[in-house]
């Protein structure tokens, strides 16, 4: 019965935390454009001759 008195309050503490750190992505628009990061990263931007 102890063991609860430790891991209740701990898994509380931790989905906060989570919700937390979900919460700030959504603020810093982290997810506004996955549609546009999805495709970036498909393509090379880089016109620059390669360096031998």
């Amino acid at each position: 019965m102890t063991v609860l008195m430790f891991t209740i309050p701990i898994s509380i503490l931790l989905g906060l935390v989570g919700l937390g750190a979900f919460l700030w992505t959504l603020r810093s628009d982290q997810y506004r454009d996955p549609e546009g990061d999805a495709a970036r990263i498909l393509f090379d931007h880089d016109d620059r001759p390669k360096q031998d």
